[in-house]
């Protein structure tokens, strides 16, 4: 009789283990990475910098060696036109993609003879490492000549996926007048067979007199009690735990644990490029998303044994608190805690200090925005619109609704000016240290007094084309005059916070609200949707809205 089997798809549910027949094949990808060969012809295939860099995968023929060649050689390009000529901060996640990736952009950099400096012990950099990198250099050295940085990650995207991100002396993600010049310089080059690209062979590369072994994590460790207030976890009985998720942080949860918190369970110690201790997200897919309850499901399952865990994405610039009143903490419902907590709990930050938020997150942050009597800018989707309020010190906390979000040093000076995931699950420690009230419970309270939002983000299949056509949607095109039985009160392609195109739309009443945005780094469209008064009203607001963007991009 034939063994039975059973299909993928039926093992494969969302929340569960991946069976090893659907794992990533690594030497199958590092062996795509170097000879499939990118058609410049192939819109799929060419350089695109999305909201994060660029991104893709070896199979796809849209992460290759060719891409990163011409993408760093237009870096160098970049870098020189603008006058940077400082040294170039490297950092890579643990992705598969990431280190073949590491290997070409070394080989770029010491053939053009950039100074690059370069993890000490060649291991993994979260992103807010190498931020923190940048801005410390920089201010060290005030009137010379400045740094930047690459980071080689596609944040929490499938394990067959690879990124590659350039974060100019600002230590912030690239704005699109950079971007843009990079991804058109890179496809110039890709077109031109790379005559143009200067290249070492990795031996001479890594031996290179202009490459730098720098100690990433003890520069930023040792640092954290700047912007963390270690003092009421000292000899603290919580119970607290962090799952590095097979991330780039791997190495520096028990530097953390060792200087600051002893008690600290690190829950995975490990790295493994296909990801396989992941659990299925909501598409069946591996991904590293520490904001969704799926990728979280092992965590969440064991909530009752810590008052705090906390997990962060593959490069660590997001995060995902779980407590155990609350289990996995909805993103919005902890920056909101966030705010108000570090806005009460930093008496050296000005009264001045505002709070930055992208507009598709939680209308609660504006209330206790207001509550607090602070200043609230909104922004579009994207970190970089938050780099110069944070440099100034303008912005004490900024945060976007997919769990990426920074804060001031304690004294009210620049931290990071990208995402940190490490200092957000470590800011849950401290509160919950401080209040005797874990994140869930402060939530509680906040809810009791500005009201309950119900707050969900749907993503849903779509063509490039059909992005294009939603990233240029116009408020003339929305002709309803209620949403969800309410009046509209506004029809949004532009953040009130700075004017920026939002590339896409936002439709507010008094108690709901909806955005729809096309995917910076996957062939999807997001819904974005609250409501104030309830489960069904978000349901009417969601079906209101998928109905006005497929109409809108069929």
């Amino acid at each position: 009789m034939p063994e039975e089997t059973t299909s993928a798809a039926t093992v494969n549910r969302p929340g569960t283990l991946p069976s090893p027949d659907t794992l990533v094949d690594v030497p199958r990808l590092v062996t795509a990475y170097y000879s499939i060969r990118p058609d410049p012809e192939n819109a799929a295939q060419r350089v695109s910098f999305g909201t994060s860099g660029h991104r893709g995968s070896a199979f796809d023929g849209s992460f290759n060696d060719d891409h990163i060649a011409a993408i760093t050689q237009a870096i160098v390009d970049y870098r020189r036109g603008q006058g940077i000529s400082g040294p170039l901060f490297l950092a890579k996640d643990t992705h598969a993609l990431s280190e073949p990736a590491f290997t070409t952009a070394l080989e770029v950099l010491a053939a053009n003879s950039i100074d690059v400096m370069i993890d000490d012990q060649l291991g993994y950099t979260p992103t807010p490492a190498l931020s923190h990198a940048i801005l410390t250099y920089n201010a060290a050295n005030k009137g010379k000549p400045q740094s930047d940085g690459i980071v080689i990650t596609p944040s929490h995207n499938p394990p067959e996926d690879g990124g590659f991100k350039y974060n100019p002396p600002n230590g912030g993600p690239a704005d699109t007048t950079a971007t843009k010049w990079i991804e058109n310089r890179a496809n110039q080059l890709i077109a031109d067979r790379l005559t143009e690209v200067k290249r070492f062979n990795y031996s001479l590369a890594i031996k290179a007199s202009t490459t730098h072994r720098h100690d990433y994590i003890t520069a930023y460790v040792n640092d954290l009690v700047n912007v963390i207030d270690f003092a009421p976890l000292a000899g603290t009985t919580l119970k607290l735990a962090v799952d590095p998720l097979g991330g780039a942080g791997v190495y520096y949860w028990p530097r953390i644990a060792e200087k600051y918190l002893p008690k600290l369970q690190i829950l995975d110690r490990y790295v493994d490029p296909t990801f396989r201790f992941m659990t299925l997200d909501w598409d069946g897919r591996i991904r590293m998303d520490c904001s969704s309850p799926y990728a979280m499901a092992s965590m969440i399952a064991n909530k009752d044994r810590f008052d705090v865990s906390w997990a962060c994405d593959t490069d660590h610039d997001r995060h995902g608190i779980v407590t155990r009143t609350a289990g996995l903490l909805n993103p919005n419902h902890y920056l909101a805690v966030s705010i108000q907590y570090l806005f009460t709990h930093r008496p050296e930050w000005s009264a001045k200090v505002g709070i930055g938020k992208t507009l598709v997150s939680s209308s609660i942050i504006d209330r206790v925005a207001k509550g607090l009597g602070r200043p609230m800018l909104e922004v579009p989707v994207g970190f970089k619109w938050f780099v110069d309020g944070l440099i100034d010190g303008s912005l004490g906390f900024v945060g976007e609704e997919s769990a990426g979000a920074s804060f001031l040093r304690r004294n009210g000076t620049v931290w990071t000016t990208d995402k940190d995931g490490l200092i957000m699950g470590l800011l849950a420690a401290e509160m919950t240290a401080v209040t005797g009230k874990d994140p869930g419970q402060l939530y509680g309270e906040l809810t009791a007094k500005y009201g309950s939002p119900v707050y969900q983000r749907i993503d849903a299949e779509a063509t490039k084309e059909q992005k294009a056509k939603l990233a240029k949607l116009s408020a003339a095109q929305v002709t309803a005059k209620t949403l969800a039985g309410e009046p509209i009160t506004s029809i949004l392609t532009e953040a009130p916070g700075n004017h920026a195109p939002i590339g896409g739309l936002k439709v507010t009443t008094e108690n709901g609200w909806f955005a729809a945005r096309p995917s910076g780094t996957e062939d999807v469209y997001k819904i974005y949707a609250e409501s104030f008064n309830g489960e069904a009203h978000l349901k009417q607001i969601q079906t209101e809205a998928q109905a006005l963007v497929t109409a809108a991009i069929s």
